[in-house]
């Protein structure tokens, strides 16, 4: 199998970085270049630079809250207000991490094709528009209850789907508990870290059995970096943008996303 150049781990870092946090789908868009372009697979040395890029931009980002939460929840507890958040944070990591030890094998053999990224694109787009339009949206970050963090962390279970996209469903979910836009974001990629951490711990044991080569680390070091500047400044784009404006052009964009490459397809 021929090794990824410059070019194609370029393409891939920016489009990990850009669309990890946004509501459309890291996965889903991480497939379509070697479905659609034919491209090899990068491998997994890629996968951990990458993802370890995207944790390393969003724990930078909330560096200063993130200090304040844990230090409060593990000194605290949950009876104080941000020492609360730490705890429900890790009441809503645990289904996913449960989902994804027993389902992993199952997700990658049967959902990894276009037309079931495109569908699930289209699907979970369209809940998202619904939650968007008919949720409250009158609930900031100190009224989430552990009730609320637990649906949200259920709802982090379709985001093994590729396509579904982990921030999509979990701001689905935030918004339908009548979260504001900017809170469901805000909890959305709080929420991010501890999976990603889980995720990254997973692959790099992997990677420690199966080491990359040497010429190789000038291109993981490159594609780590690309991946965490975009991410960085997608995030910081999205919680600016998102309290002003509606989630309807990310859901346009993902049915229209859908529909394209059901019609390439046909």
């Amino acid at each position: 199998m021929a090794e990824p150049g410059f070019f194609q781990i370029a393409v891939l870092a920016l489009i990990q970085g850009l669309t990890e946090f946004l509501p459309i789908s890291s996965s889903g868009h991480l497939l379509l270049p070697s479905m659609l372009l034919g491209w090899p697979d990068q491998g997994l040395a890629f996968d951990v630079a990458f993802h370890g890029g995207t944790l390393l931009a969003v724990i930078w980002y909330f560096r200063r809250e993130l200090v304040r939460i844990i230090h409060a929840g593990l000194r605290h507890g949950p009876l104080h207000a941000e020492g609360r958040l730490f705890w429900l944070l890790l009441l809503a990591t645990a289904p996913v991490g449960l989902a994804g030890l027993l389902s992993r094998d199952a997700v990658e053999t049967y959902t990894r094709s276009v037309p079931f990224v495109a569908s699930a694109s289209i699907v979970f787009g369209l809940m998202l528009g619904y939650a968007d339009l008919r949720g409250r949206r009158d609930l900031g970050l100190n009224s989430i209850d552990w009730r609320i963090a637990l649906l949200i962390g259920l709802a982090q279970m379709l985001a093994l789907i590729p396509g579904a996209s982990r921030s999509g469903v979990t701001m689905t979910a935030a918004l339908l508990c009548r979260l504001d836009r900017e809170t469901a974001a805000r909890f959305s990629f709080l929420l991010a870290i501890p999976v990603m951490l889980a995720s990254s711990a997973l692959q790099a044991v992997e990677l420690i059995a199966r080491p990359p080569p040497a010429d190789q680390l000038l291109l993981l070091g490159v594609g780590a970096a690309l991946a965490a500047v975009v991410a960085w400044l997608s995030i910081h784009w999205f919680l600016r943008w998102i309290g002003r404006v509606s989630f309807q052009p990310f859901v346009i964009y993902r049915v229209a996303l859908g529909l394209l490459l059901l019609l390439f397809l046909a």
